[in-house]
């Protein structure tokens, strides 16, 4: 299996691509702002060819592409219905001196072609099985998305996209509009912390990192388990 990614030009915002091998179909993953050189390039380098976009939620820098990347080549855009308005309304997810640092009123369309994920739901795309978890908190249509880990690189057999739930040593603040924090807690509680350990976590932003690493160092994870008060959060 292949996966590759790269931070966007704004945020840090990780945009990924999955696929089963070279020159094969994939997913993009979170095609975030700027983004569209760098993912043309990646896809030309791999000899890939998209099948569908999976958004991890609805946050601007997150969704931001994937009208154009969608467009482009005829492709589905895959978003829980908790984040779908966001994709029309960019702002109903942003903070009021958010919406001011994007110029104001947001002109924005979302894909022709858009598909609501359900919890527990798997997905059949460019020959990958991705189960789907509905982790609300950052948002309330945050997801994660987790594939088998086998042939990828890493000694994991599970791989977890995650989104803005988990960072490496944080995750996503709950501020925003679609935001909580309790949310956030049981997510963590019931979505992540039953991960193995050798779970490779590719967030939303940041670097790479494994769920045995955050269970024993992330504040937020100790804090599930019930020792330890939390840290700041992170994220757009």
């Amino acid at each position: 299996m292949l996966v590759a990614g790269f931070p966007a030009d704004a945020f840090g915002t990780n945009c990924y691509v999955v696929a089963t091998a070279p020159g094969e179909q994939c997913v993009v993953v979170d095609p975030g702002i700027g983004v569209l050189d760098q993912l043309d390039a990646l896809l030309a380098e791999h000899r890939l060819h998209p099948a569908a976009v999976l958004l991890t939620h609805g946050h601007l820098d997150h969704t931001f592409s994937v009208a154009p990347v969608c467009g482009a080549r005829g492709i589905t855009a895959y978003v829980h219905p908790g984040d779908r308005e966001m994709l029309a309304d960019p702002a109903k997810g942003l903070s009021t001196d958010l919406t001011s640092l994007f110029g104001g009123r947001l002109t924005y369309t979302e894909p022709e072609d858009v598909a609501e994920l359900t919890d527990g739901a798997t997905l059949t795309l460019a020959g990958l099985e991705i189960a789907v978890d509905h982790a609300p908190g950052h948002t309330g249509g945050s997801v994660l998305f987790r594939l088998p880990g086998a042939g990828s690189g890493w000694e994991a057999d599970e791989i977890c996209l995650s989104g803005d739930v988990l960072f490496a040593g944080s995750i996503g603040r709950t501020d925003l509009p679609g935001g909580s924090m309790p949310a956030m807690l049981t997510s963590l509680r019931d979505k992540i912390l039953p991960l193995a350990d050798d779970t490779v976590v590719l967030p939303g932003h940041g670097p790479g990192t494994t769920i045995g690493r955050e269970r024993v160092s992330n504040p937020y994870l100790i804090e599930v388990a019930g020792t330890t008060p939390a840290a700041p959060t992170r994220g757009l």
